[in-house]
């Protein structure tokens, strides 16, 4: 008599627990008698349904996905929530400043500037290479609400907006540097208020910065 091996649909609902009484003992009886084909399809739905149940089980801290949620707006996968102009406020840019008489060609690579981003104000300088291709970001958190008290272990986000996403962290004085490949168009995201990432421009921060002849 030609044995009658079980489809995949049906080791499904075995491994799941859903078949009939009289159906899973032939399931249990056709495994016991030692076919390897079966059985090998049987352990993999038992795995498949085990990881479904332990993942139910897995929740990320708010903290974690507050990070993943900026990297992500950062990186131009989707548009970050806006709550209004009021949220990110531009307080001094050194590009805006005029220059000193005979001078008004030097410090192109530099710029500073200040924001207030609630709960933050965040000091910004981003300087150039040589050729111009990246660029280093230095900034200090202070946190607005106490003054005095810089923003330390702070998770902060800098893209390119074109692939390249820096994860960095406040140290003990409120500062984080990173340094990232020049496209003209970096985003920092750091969190704000109720959870929610703040998302400052730095679109085109040093202008058509000019590149040192090879």
């Amino acid at each position: 008599m030609k044995t009658r091996h079980f489809t995949a649909v049906e080791w499904i609902d075995f491994a799941n627990r859903v078949t009939s009484a009289q159906q899973n003992e032939a399931m249990q009886k056709h495994l016991e008698s030692g076919c390897k084909g079966c059985a090998e399809t049987e352990s993999i739905w038992q795995k498949v349904r085990k990881t479904a149940a332990a993942e139910s089980s897995y929740q990320p801290s708010a903290a974690d996905v507050r990070i993943a949620k900026a990297a992500f707006a950062a990186a131009g996968g989707i548009a970050p929530k806006r709550q209004g102009s009021a949220i990110v406020q531009l307080l001094f840019d050194s590009f805006l400043q005029p220059a000193a008489v005979g001078s008004r060609s030097a410090g192109l690579g530099v710029r500073q500037m200040l924001y207030k981003a609630d709960p933050y104000q965040v000091d910004i300088q981003i300087e150039a290479n040589k050729e111009g291709t990246r660029l280093t970001v230095t900034g200090q958190l202070l946190d607005v609400s106490f003054p005095g008290i810089v923003g330390h272990n702070v998770n902060v986000t800098l893209s390119n907006r074109r692939g390249k996403v820096l994860m960095l962290m406040t140290n003990e004085f409120g500062e984080f540097n990173g340094e990232i490949e020049n496209t003209g168009d970096l985003e920092l995201t750091l969190p704000g208020e109720n959870n929610e990432g703040v998302v400052i421009s730095l679109r085109n921060a040093l202008g058509n910065v000019p590149r040192t002849k090879q």
